[in-house]
């Protein structure tokens, strides 16, 4: 289902602006953070508050239309309809590693097996060192 049914299905109102945020989001090629679809809004309609954007930003990720994630101390989101994918990030360099789903589904089957527990990997945010820092201690 798209965000706009899953918003209509709710009963929400599409207004022009979180029109304008789904589409900011939808059309976007990478991540983008709040500070980025606030300057994307305000440079199409320059009287949106920003707490208008985080709050609809906020209605979004509860109805499963973005996913937001922490990567290098910033919040970014992303379209439900990218997939699910994951982020390594060097804690030294920064350097951000994309990585498929694939590789956590030997731990989420792990954790219902031994726990009964079952884990949502939507979009992963994992820290540590890449090759090139790990190397070079």
């Amino acid at each position: 289902m798209s965000c706009v049914s899953t918003l209509k299905a709710k009963g929400l109102k599409l207004t022009p602006q979180r029109m304008m945020i789904v589409d900011i989001i939808h059309d976007a090629k990478e991540h983008l953070t709040a500070d980025e679809i606030i300057r994307h809004i305000q440079a199409n309609m320059p009287g949106v508050n920003k707490s208008t954007v985080y709050r609809t930003l906020s209605l979004l990720e509860q109805y499963g239309c973005v996913y937001k994630s922490e990567l290098s101390e910033e919040l970014i989101y992303h379209h439900d309809e990218v997939g699910h994918h994951h982020h390594l990030m060097c804690s030294r360099c920064g350097n951000i590693i994309k990585c498929d789903e694939d590789l956590f589904i030997p731990l989420k089957n792990l954790l219902m097996e031994k726990y009964g527990f079952d884990a949502n990997f939507k979009h992963i945010v994992m820290s540590g060192f890449c090759e090139k820092c790990k190397n070079n201690n």
